[in-house]
């Protein structure tokens, strides 16, 4: 299986990007969350100007937070410093409008501004609409602008059937976040019916000899990933339901932890800061095993190696790792475990 990394923007990526891509590593993604993170397409510039290999993947943008034109911009002058490289990464917005304390997007107009994006990062035009007003547009400068020659991969977003679908009807690959379920992915794949490239989204830790799945050094490795679910939860009650009494005190804990309740309308205030960062030792008791064990990937080389396979076996082709204790270490192990 191939490997690659997610990281958050912010000045110095483009070192980990060429780190990544001397380790052999095959994608380097940053998340687009305004007002947490850094600006993506800023620093996926940087990391163009100084790598020459590694796809460079935008993890996700979406349609609540760019217009279709402003984001082929985005892609497509990026597609000129890296041409052939790029990745576009969208999605309903799920974090991202969150973060903002505003609620995703509709997966028809997700569908809609695939679409859109996929014909004006070709070069084509494509219909664009505010309120009653319509019109064709499309790039009317390119050459050295933007690169709408060398194609753009585009996946979608995806942990159920109708967002797979749309990837299935837009010819797109797929990307989930802590999807470690190989029968979970068999059923996106059957949703998706296409042979577009997948990826999951995780965290990796590779224990010592002897050492705990479940101590401090597990926790801060993996905990980002697991107190984004609960902070999902913790804005979701409907969700927060469906999980199981330990993991609902969890929630519950955080809610707590952090001053805030699942109805105060300025929660998002609240959950959000350091939203994907190494989390702070007072809450890695909020790290749960069940969690841990469900939305990352922590164990012996063998056992991960076993774990990684069936994941192939399942149709995924690449797996991202969310690195935050120590990145370049972190993405040395990737690499090493599967070589």
């Amino acid at each position: 299986m191939r490997a690659g990394v997610v990281v958050t923007a912010q000045p110095g990526v483009e070192d980990l990007a060429v780190r990544a891509e001397e380790l052999g590593l095959h994608s380097f993604w940053l998340n687009d969350t305004p007002m947490v993170h850094g600006d993506p397409f800023v620093a996926l510039s940087l990391c163009a100007k100084a790598t020459r290999r590694i796809k460079l993947g935008m993890g996700v943008t979406s349609p609540a937070l760019r217009s279709a034109p402003a984001a082929a911009s985005g892609f497509a002058s990026l597609n000129a410093l890296a041409p052939g490289r790029i990745i576009c990464g969208v999605g309903t917005g799920n974090t991202a409008r969150r973060t903002l304390g505003m609620p995703p997007t509709t997966v028809a107009t997700l569908e809609k501004f695939t679409a859109a994006l996929q014909d004006l990062c070709a070069g084509r035009s494509t219909e664009y609409r505010e309120g009653e007003r319509v019109r064709d547009v499309r790039f009317l400068h390119a050459g050295a602008h933007v690169n709408t020659a060398d194609p753009i991969e585009f996946v979608v977003a995806a942990l159920g059937p109708k967002v797979a679908a749309v990837a299935g009807r837009r010819g797109a690959g797929l990307i989930s976040f802590g999807l470690l379920d190989p029968t979970a992915w068999q059923a996106l794949h059957a949703a998706q019916g296409t042979a577009g490239e997948s990826y999951v989204v995780t965290a990796l830790h590779v224990l010592g000899e002897d050492e705990d799945p479940h101590g401090d050094a597990a926790r801060d490795a993996t905990g980002h990933l697991v107190l984004s679910l609960l902070a999902f939860a913790a804005d979701e009650p409907a969700f927060a339901e469906q999980l199981g009494p330990a993991e609902r005190e969890a929630v519950q804990r955080l809610l707590d932890g952090r001053g805030t309740t699942a109805t105060a309308p300025d929660r998002y205030t609240k959950l959000y800061p350091n939203y994907l960062g190494r989390i702070a030792p007072q809450e890695r008791d909020l790290v749960l095993p069940s969690l841990m064990n469900t939305l990352a990937l922590v164990g012996a080389r063998d056992d991960l190696r076993t774990r990684i396979a069936a994941l192939e076996q399942a149709g995924v082709d690449e797996l991202l790792i969310q690195p935050v204790v120590d990145p370049p270490a972190e993405m040395a192990r990737l690499a090493e475990l599967l070589a």
